[in-house]
């Protein structure tokens, strides 16, 4: 995969909770680097406005990450602030900085016109709360079957897996 990403590339990688998303931008994150330049990474859990937020939280990354640097512009963003339930630090990425977006919600229609590579992730349900739990403890768990929900509004309305370039299977 990383043959066919070049310099200022963007990159989207979605799937439900606990899949595995963050990790696989990590270290897709870390590998680009040694080819080539770092791409910037951009968590959609920085943009989520507060737990009910998902489909929010996508259109915000298309309108403020992606869709500026079609138009050679800097893309802008404010990281949501969880503590204070509103919008705080901004953030910024040159219009020629490679992008790699991930989070659920990621990879609509929209969004996938703007990108080299999109990833769909996916691991069964039993394992990705287990992962998930284990990651974020007990801020998580009275959240978990809303935030489901959300992800399985957003999988019916756009079928991220059908606009994925690589489909990704976890155990």
């Amino acid at each position: 995969m990383l043959g066919e990403l070049s310099p200022g590339d963007v990159v989207i990688i979605d799937g439900r909770s606990g899949a595995g998303k963050s990790t696989l931008a990590r270290e897709l994150q870390r590998r680009w680097a040694t080819l080539s330049t770092t791409p910037q990474l951009v968590a959609l859990d920085e943009l989520y406005p507060g737990w009910d937020g998902l489909a929010a939280g996508a259109e915000y990354a298309v309108a403020r990450v992606l869709a500026p640097r079609r138009h050679g512009e800097a893309a802008r963003w404010q990281q949501w602030d969880w503590a204070e339930d509103v919008y705080g630090a901004e953030r910024v990425a040159n219009a020629a900085d490679a992008i790699i977006l991930e989070g659920s919600g990621a990879l609509t229609p929209a969004a996938a016109s703007f990108a080299a590579v999109t990833i769909w992730l996916d691991a069964p349900a039993d394992v990705r709360k287990q992962r998930a739990l284990a990651r974020d403890g007990e801020t998580y768990r009275p959240h978990w079957e809303r935030w489901a929900a959300q992800e399985q509004d957003h999988i019916s309305r756009n079928d991220p897996r059908s606009l994925a370039t690589h489909v990704v299977e976890l155990a």
